[in-house]
């Protein structure tokens, strides 16, 4: 379908359900809501779509009076003006009625649940993983969101073996999705005295945060084991049982959460947990059908694929899916990640552009 097929269709479409919702017999309450929610997506769309059609049909008109031999030379001039300013705008317009009509995520105005889990490399991994962890804390602090820390597992000298913690305000999906994937560090590791560098890694997951519409799951599917939380070392932190493992017995998804001294509160950040795995691992099915007749995409999608590198003495940090290179470790590191999602996105609009055309 042509883009401009396509522009028809979404103004036809938008017409059809304002005449629906104002109909003599209008529908069931709950038809009207879901007739209104789909007005509402369309509206921005139509706005674009006139904003375009309106410049269009005004460079026609400048192009005909600057063609007109008895127009009068100032008018011409004024047109010639006029139409060189809207050769300008127009291409930007049209790009952002492309956007608008790519197909939307339904995920990325969700909140997110992220994991950042130590890899190769032993202590100087899980050193690693906590620079990360608190990079991503950063730069919710710097978009006014809550991040909220669900369940840390350090180790003796500052790292992480593994870190969850919640995400939420606008956007926040959206944002972050491309987060995913091994991200490798260079660096002379503080434990290391003979200043050698080495390569180490750690695995970053961020899942859209389910509601419980979204992933149903039953009582009987689930086996839950509460035992002593314990601390770096081993060394007990609570006297009660009051650490919790949760397992989904269909898919082996297994969540424990010991960081509240509540079960009860342990338990409910556990499930919150595992419905967003159930919930991802649903997505990534469908991701991987629909990924296989997409001509291209920003990455290959797999959790295990090596997405950026973080070079300590060259103060650099390279997305290898985009070939995107900065000299600002430090800035990124403090939470201005920005640029680099922003190119991300970018990259990626692009390509489902491309798609389209």
């Amino acid at each position: 379908m042509s883009l401009e097929e396509n522009l028809s269709r979404v103004l036809a479409r938008h017409e059809e359900l304002a005449s629906l919702m104002a109909s003599s017999t209008p529908p069931s309450a709950e038809e009207f809501t879901r007739l209104s929610r789909e007005y509402a997506e369309l509206s921005p769309i139509v706005e674009g779509i006139i904003r375009l059609r309106d410049g269009e049909a005004e460079a026609q008109d400048l192009a005909e009076m600057i063609a007109d031999p008895d127009a009068d030379d100032e008018m011409r001039e004024l047109a010639e003006t006029e139409f060189q300013e809207l050769k300008e705008t127009l291409p930007e317009l049209r790009r952002q009625v492309e956007l608008l009509l790519l197909p939307k995520d339904e995920a990325d105005t969700k909140n997110a649940i992220l994991e950042v889990r130590a890899g190769t490399g032993g202590d100087e991994a899980a050193l690693f993983a906590a620079d990360l962890f608190r990079m991503y804390q950063r730069y919710a602090e710097k978009r006014r969101w809550k991040f909220e820390t669900l369940n840390v597992s350090e180790i003796g000298i500052g790292g992480f073996k593994e870190a969850v913690a919640s995400i939420s305000g606008k956007d926040v999906f959206a944002r972050l999705k491309y987060e995913s994937g091994v991200h490798r560090v260079q660096r002379v590791p503080v434990t290391e005295s003979g200043g050698r560098i080495h390569t180490s890694a750690a695995t970053v997951a961020v899942m859209p945060e389910a509601e419980e519409v979204d992933v149903q799951i039953d009582d009987k599917d689930l086996r839950i084991d509460v035992f002593r939380a314990s601390g770096p070392g081993g060394q007990s932190v609570n006297t009660t049982d009051s650490a919790v493992r949760i397992t989904h017995i269909p898919t082996g998804v297994v969540v424990s959460q010991q960081d509240e001294k509540s079960q009860h509160k342990n338990k409910a950040k556990a499930m919150r947990v595992l419905r967003a795995r159930l919930y991802d691992r649903e997505r990534e099915l469908v991701d991987s059908k629909r990924a296989a007749t997409r001509k291209s995409q920003v990455g290959s999608g797999d959790r295990s694929e090596r997405i950026r590198t973080y070079n300590f003495p060259e103060r650099r940090i390279t997305d290898h899916r985009i070939g995107l290179t900065l000299h600002q470790l430090d800035n990124v590191l403090a939470g201005e990640l920005d640029a680099v999602i922003s190119a991300l996105t970018t990259e990626d609009q692009a390509r489902k552009l491309a798609e389209m055309t």
